[in-house]
C-alpha cells in the first residue's frame, strides 16, 4: 500500500487537470524534495496548494495577472541559475529543455541513472521470454530501494540490455556502407550525440578492432555529449582502450564546427528527449497560437496562447505546409467557415483545437546536420509511438520514480528535474523532413567541401552532370558538385528509409546470439514500439 505522501503524488498526477493543477502538483514535488531540518528557520514563502477544476486547455486558463511584467528568458538564459526561475515567462520548448537539461537542476544533470548491466546477459542460457523479464527485473533490482522523496531514475537502452549484441549491429551496419564506398580512400568518421555511458561506442569499436582491423586503424569516433558528468564518465570508459574517442561536452545545438569529410551520424533514443512547442489553432480563423509558459512567485504555472512570434514555430509550420503533412484539425473545419462558425458557437464548444506538440528542435538538428556535416549520413532510431501519454497531438509522456513506482502524469508542467519528458516521433514526417532539408542548398556553394579521390571535380562544369539525361531516381538525393557514387557516377545518395526495430535487427543483428532456448528472440519482439531511419 502507498504511503500518504505517495498518494498524493499519484493523485497530483493523475488528476484530470490539464494545466493550472500542475501548479499544485508542483509544489507536493517541492515538500517531498527540500525538507527543512528540525528547528531550521526559513526565509522562504511556504508554497499552498491550490485546486483548479478546469480540466480543458482553453483561453480561460488565464496564467497570474501579473504575467505581461515577467521576464521573457530562454533555456540558454537559465543555465547559470541554481534553482528553477520565479516570475518569468518562457516558451514551452525552452521550459522543457530547463527541466531535462539544465546542468544544476536538470533531470538529466542531476536524476538520471543509466541501467547498466555488470555482466551481458547469457542469452542461449535463458528459458523463454518470462525467464528473461525475470532476470531484467532482477538487475534493476541490485540498484536497490528508494527512500524518502523522488526515487532512482532509472532507465534502459536496447544498447544496454542486449549488450554487446546491440551495439554490434550497428557497427555493421555502418561500416558495410563504409566498405562500399569510401574505403581505402577515406577515414571511417562516426560521430554520437546522447551516448550516455558510452556502451554503445565501446561495443562498436570493440567489433571494428576484432573484425575489420584494417578499418579500425582509420576509424575516428567523437561524441558529443551534453552532460558534464555523461561526458567524463565516457572518457574514462573509452579514451583509454580506444585512443581514436573523442569526446566534445557541448550541446549539439551549439555545434560550429565543419566536418568535410564523409561520416555517420548515430542518434539512438535521443530525440525523444528533445523540447517540443505547443501550437493550437483557433477554430474559427483557424490561425496558429504559441503557448507561453509562465512560472509565479510561488514557482506555480500556468499556460497562455499568443499570435505566432517565434521563428522557429513559423519555420516547422510553413515546412509542414509544403510537405503537405496537414495540421491535426478535422477536415469539415478545414473546408467550411460556416461549419466553424455553428461549431464554436454551441455551448460549451472550445475556441481552440486541442495541444499539439511540434518538433521544433528536432528541425533545428537536421538543419544542424545540413550545415556542419553536409556528407553525412543519419543512423537514428527511437520510439514511434508511447502508452501513457498526457493529454494532446504527439503527446510525451511524463513521469518519475516514487518507491521504486514509476509515476505517470497527465500533465507537462511539473517540479523542474524530478521528471522524465520524452515524445515519440512521427518516422514517416521525420523522413520527408529530413530529405527536404538535405536537398536545399548550402549558404555557400562547396562550403567546406574538398576534392576527394572520388570526386571527378569540383569545376563548375560539374553542374552539368545532368545534360546528357534528365532523368534522376526519386530513391536518390541530387547529386553535391564533385562528389560521385561508389560506381563513380554523379547520381547522388540513397534517400534514407524507415525501417521497424526487427525488420533492422533481422538485417543487420546476429539473432543467434540473442535466441532463448524456446526459441524466442527479445532482440526481435521487444521494443516493438520503436523505428530506425537510415
Amino acid at each position: 500500500m502507498l504511503t500518504r505522501a505517495a498518494r498524493a503524488v499519484v493523485q497530483g498526477c493523475a488528476s484530470p487537470s490539464g494545466c493550472a493543477l500542475s501548479a499544485s502538483f508542483a509544489t507536493t514535488a517541492t515538500r517531498l524534495a527540500v525538507k527543512s531540518k528540525k528547528g531550521e528557520k526559513s526565509d522562504k514563502p511556504r508554497p499552498t496548494d491550490r485546486i483548479n477544476y478546469n480540466d480543458k486547455y482553453s483561453f480561460s486558463d488565464t496564467p497570474d495577472p501579473e504575467h505581461v511584467q515577467y521576464r521573457r528568458v530562454t533555456a540558454n538564459d537559465l543555465e547559470q541559475a541554481r534553482e528553477p526561475p520565479r516570475r518569468v515567462k518562457m516558451l514551452v520548448r525552452d521550459f522543457i529543455e530547463d527541466s531535462l537539461y539544465n546542468p544544476h537542476y536538470g533531470y538529466f544533470s542531476k536524476q538520471a541513472t543509466i541501467f547498466t548491466a555488470v555482466e551481458p546477459l547469457d542469452f542461449p542460457s535463458i528459458k523463454n521470454m518470462t525467464e528473461f523479464e525475470a532476470q531484467v527485473a532482477e538487475r534493476y533490482a541490485e540498484y536497490g530501494v528508494d527512500g524518502d522523496g523522488p526515487g532512482k531514475q532509472i532507465w534502459h537502452t536496447p544498447t544496454e540490455l542486449f549488450q554487446p549484441y546491440f551495439g554490434r549491429a550497428l557497427a555493421r551496419c555502418l561500416v558495410s556502407e563504409y566498405l562500399l564506398k569510401y574505403f581505402p580512400y577515406e577515414d571511417f568518421v562516426i560521430y554520437e550525440i546522447g551516448a550516455g555511458n558510452g556502451t554503445l561506442a565501446l561495443d562498436m569499436l570493440d567489433y571494428l578492432q576484432q573484425e575489420y582491423p584494417d578499418v579500425y586503424e582509420r576509424t575516428r569516433y567523437n561524441i558529443i555529449e551534453i552532460s558534464e558528468n555523461l561526458a567524463n564518465l565516457q572518457r574514462q570508459k573509452l579514451e583509454f582502450a580506444h585512443p581514436c574517442v573523442k569526446v566534445h561536452n557541448k550541446s549539439i545545438f551549439r555545434w560550429d564546427v565543419q566536418e568535410p569529410a564523409p561520416c555517420y551520424f548515430v542518434a539512438m533514443e535521443v530525440i525523444d528527449n528533445f523540447a517540443h512547442d505547443i501550437v493550437r489553432y483557433d477554430l474559427r480563423t483557424l490561425e496558429p497560437y504559441q503557448g507561453i509558459v509562465t512560472v509565479d512567485a510561488n514557482g506555480d504555472f500556468s499556460t497562455y496562447y499568443t499570435k505566432i512570434t517565434d521563428s522557429l514555430i513559423s519555420s516547422f509550420l510553413e515546412l509542414r505546409r509544403y510537405l503537405q503533412h496537414p495540421p491535426p484539425i478535422h477536415r469539415l473545419l478545414k473546408l467550411s467557415p460556416k461549419f466553424r462558425t455553428f461549431y464554436t458557437n454551441l455551448p460549451f464548444a472550445p475556441n481552440l483545437s486541442p495541444p499539439e506538440f511540434i518538433p521544433t528542435r528536432l528541425l533545428t538538428l537536421l538543419r544542424t546536420l545540413r550545415r556542419h556535416f553536409p556528407r553525412h549520413r543519419l543512423l537514428l532510431s527511437d520510439f514511434s509511438s508511447l502508452p501513457d501519454t498526457i493529454p494532446g497531438i504527439n503527446a510525451p509522456v511524463v513521469q518519475t520514480r516514487y518507491q521504486n513506482t514509476t509515476v505517470p502524469c497527465t500533465t507537462l508542467f511539473v517540479k523542474q528535474g524530478y521528471f522524465d519528458i520524452f515524445f515519440p516521433t512521427n518516422f514517416e514526417n521525420l523522413r520527408d523532413m529530413y530529405e527536404h532539408i538535405l536537398a536545399q542548398p548550402l549558404p555557400t556553394r562547396n562550403d567546406g567541401l574538398r576534392v576527394t579521390p572520388l570526386g571527378t571535380t569540383a569545376s563548375p562544369l560539374a553542374e552539368g552532370n545532368s545534360f546528357f539525361s534528365s532523368y534522376h531516381p526519386s530513391s536518390r538525393r541530387p547529386p553535391v558538385d564533385g562528389i560521385t557514387s561508389s560506381s563513380g557516377l554523379p547520381v547522388g545518395e540513397r534517400k534514407s528509409a524507415v525501417y521497424s526495430h526487427a525488420e533492422f535487427m533481422r538485417t543487420y543483428a546476429d539473432l543467434n546470439a540473442t535466441r532463448l532456448r524456446s526459441g524466442e528472440n527479445p532482440l526481435l519482439e521487444t521494443y516493438e514500439n520503436v523505428k530506425f531511419l537510415f
